[in-house]
């Protein structure tokens, strides 16, 4: 049976969504902006009413931030905020705090080791890999401009 390629088409545009991509950016916008605004507030909360150096406070941020959306994707909540927000809420810490988390909450009742711990890095290992990968790589680029 031969398949229409002009019917199929048609049948695939209709049945796909349509994403106001003005509207994404304008959310995408928003929530990364409010992240890093709760993280810049945090930040200098910590400079100010503790006197810490700028380095630590912005550690103990970051800090603050992996914990929220651990604590968010415990919760349920960070996948909605991710649904409304796009990339948004994905591309900063917190968007890579909810990568390690959900397939470890997901896989957890196959237990700590097959379910947790093989699963656990299955979106972020890639990240993490190629990563290391890419710095090694620029490390000895580096090291050998240096040397000429």
């Amino acid at each position: 049976m031969e398949i229409n390629k002009k019917a199929y088409g048609e049948y695939v545009k209709k049945l796909t969504p349509k994403n106001p991509l003005g509207k994404d950016m304008l959310k995408a916008f928003l929530v990364g902006g409010v992240i890093c605004a709760l993280g810049q507030m945090s930040t200098m909360w910590m400079m100010n009413r503790w006197g810490m150096e700028k380095e630590t406070a912005q550690t103990w941020t970051q800090l603050e931030l992996i914990l929220a959306s651990v604590l968010l994707t415990g919760w349920n909540l960070y996948p909605g905020l991710v649904k409304w927000g796009g990339a948004g809420a994905l591309v900063p810490i917190t968007g890579f705090a909810n990568s390690v988390v959900s397939p470890a909450i997901e896989y957890r009742t196959e237990g700590h080791v097959f379910g947790i711990g093989v699963k656990i890095f299955t979106i972020a290992g890639p990240v993490i890999l190629f990563g290391v990968f890419a710095s090694w790589i620029l490390g000895i680029l580096y090291w050998a401009v240096q040397m000429l």
